[in-house]
């Protein structure tokens, strides 16, 4: 095992550096900052965490000579690479096409992960709120998703941009009956709507009550891939429920939604509270 371990550093690490070797370990460094930051907006996210622990289980194979479950990764790892390929060309169709964008670069030395206005106000929440109870009254049916870490923007994409800020009388103008954007689905992002009429992937969960329509089924489905929160009033009953982390959660009451936008709009405020303190302490 040390033996192994002996050769690798050998191999690998350099016994003299050069100034080439540090330019090299910056820029990389870099790059590889910004595409971390990048996955963490997507699915992809997921899927970074489950290959590290398989490297790590690798490494340990690798140090133990355990020959028949590295032979096993290597053969998983060929057909792996063509899967990720597949399964995540959304994402890398936006990335490459964000490569050659001035903002993109730009924000490469500003700092700029993309972020920024993804908490949303009080006054959103009371809002959201609001509007949710007066579709309730009439039984107009809604389908409001609020983007938390992961990048909404594929399901975006499908439907009609807006870009405006949120209030009660824009979203209960949008799902009236009869309009152009009632259809499908709102996707807010901070304290704004950016889309309307976005179509999102049904669950095939089988455990959802058959008493819940489409509307309901296409909430826990972009709960199932994203860790976006969902707003459902049902055009049946008026009824509304909520839906994050797969599960549906059903027949809410204002202040239980509030309580549960309240804590996600909390979840970026804590941290910077916590960065701000120990700041100071400094």
């Amino acid at each position: 095992m040390f033996e192994a371990v002996q050769e690798f550093f050998r191999t690998y690490i350099p016994l003299k550096i050069q100034y080439t070797d540090i330019i090299e370990i910056v820029i990389l460094s870099a790059v590889m900052y910004e595409v971390l930051v990048w996955i963490k907006t997507t699915r992809a996210w997921s899927l970074l965490k489950g290959i590290t622990v398989l490297l790590v289980f690798s490494l340990m194979a690798y140090l133990l000579e355990l020959n028949t479950i590295l032979w096993l990764v290597e053969s998983a790892f060929n057909v792996g690479v063509i899967a990720v390929v597949v399964i995540f060309q959304p994402e890398l169709r936006k990335a490459l096409e964000q490569l050659g964008r001035k903002k993109f670069i730009a924000g490469i030395f500003n700092g700029d992960t993309g972020n920024e206005g993804a908490r949303f106000s009080d006054r959103t929440v009371n809002e959201l709120v609001k509007a949710a109870y007066e579709l309730s009254k009439t039984k107009t049916g809604a389908l409001i998703v609020i983007e938390q870490e992961i990048s909404l923007a594929e399901y975006e994409r499908t439907g009609i941009e807006i870009d405006a800020l949120i209030t009660s009388q824009l979203l209960i103008n949008i799902f009236e009956h009869n309009t152009p954007l009632h259809d499908g689905a709102v996707v807010v992002r901070g304290d704004r709507v950016v889309a309307a009429t976005c179509y999102l992937p049904l669950s095939d969960n089988m455990d959802i009550s058959k008493e819940l329509g489409t509307r309901h089924r296409a909430a826990v489905g972009v709960s199932e891939v994203t860790d976006s929160f969902t707003i459902i009033v049902s055009e049946e009953t008026g009824a509304v429920s909520v839906a994050i982390g797969g599960k549906i959660i059903r027949n809410i009451d204002g202040d239980k939604l509030k309580q549960h936008l309240i804590k996600i709009q909390n979840k970026q405020v804590d941290v910077k509270k916590f960065r701000l303190w120990r700041a100071k302490k400094q």
